[in-house]
């Protein structure tokens, strides 16, 4: 990569955060790079995220449509997608600057809400997730689901959530839901508390059309994207769910594998060392 123009992100609300992206611009500066805080335009050549997940997502639609990589440093909380750490920043900085970049092509999900006209309403993207959800604690809902013009099922549960692999260790996982290599084409429909219990998650193709309607009236339903208020939905609506037609450009560490991760995060085994594979038990080349 040959960078020479980088947009500097910053978590909302926070003074020493806010401070971290002054000192980030000066140093980019210092290397004849243009930074730009709080900014994302065409021309730019990467995006530098300083907060957490939360706040990659918030910039994560307009940075996949401008084709433009993310790094994400990890000044928040658990940070899945903000891997690097705030004392790793700089280190980890001029490893990228120097040519040692790894880019994943993270799936995005296009939502659209579509009228009994048929219209359909202006697209919200999303890296993790979309979910229909009921607002009250009233009677659970009914929602008839399809893949493509395939009939799925129809789900009694307090809602549905519609993910991406990258999204399967936030809202997904929390509801019952598989984790998934971020890597692998799959979408994943997990319902919220189900009635029954035979409604397990399912995965299905990248390439299908995900298509849900309220089976019966229901009062407050809403459709959030990646935590932002998308639309109430009523029976006369239809919410539709596919693949974006661009990914999220997501810059991640050469050195830390996905397992490593998940290890470090959610403390699987109760540490994150790692624990090579012994030559005579590795794959052939």
């Amino acid at each position: 990569m040959n960078i020479r123009r980088v947009g500097i992100i910053i978590r909302k609300g926070s003074s020493r955060v806010q401070k971290i992206g002054d000192e980030l611009a000066a140093w980019l500066e210092k290397r004849s790079i243009r930074a730009d805080v709080d900014r994302i335009e065409p021309g730019m050549d990467m995006l530098v995220i300083l907060g957490g997940d939360g706040t990659l997502l918030h910039v994560a639609a307009r940075a996949g449509e401008l084709d433009i990589p993310v790094v994400g440093i990890n000044l928040g909380d658990l940070g899945f997608l903000t891997e690097v750490a705030a004392d790793e920043m700089y280190h980890a900085l001029t490893t990228i600057l120097e040519g040692e970049v790894h880019i994943e092509r993270r799936m995005m999900i296009k939502s659209t809400v579509l009228a009994a006209d048929g219209t359909a309403s202006d697209p919200m993207f999303a890296l993790n997730e979309t979910v229909v959800v009921k607002g009250s604690v009233e009677r659970v809902l009914r929602l008839r689901c399809w893949a493509d013009r395939e009939y799925i099922a129809t789900y009694k549960a307090d809602g549905l959530i519609f993910s991406t692999p990258t999204g399967s260790t936030a809202y997904n996982l929390s509801a019952g839901g598989p984790i998934v290599h971020a890597e692998l084409g799959t979408l994943l429909i997990t319902p919220i508390c189900p009635f029954m219990l035979e409604s397990r998650p399912v995965l299905l193709s990248p390439e299908v059309a995900l298509t849900t309607q309220l089976a019966d009236r229901a009062n407050d339903v809403m459709v959030m994207v990646d935590g932002r208020p998308g639309w109430t939905l009523n029976t006369s609506q239809a919410l539709r769910v596919e693949v974006a037609e661009k990914p999220l450009l997501l810059i991640s560490s050469p050195h830390k594998g996905y397992f490593a991760i998940l290890r470090n995060k959610l403390n699987w085994g109760g540490n994150s060392d790692d624990v090579p594979l012994p030559d005579r038990f590795s794959p052939p080349a």
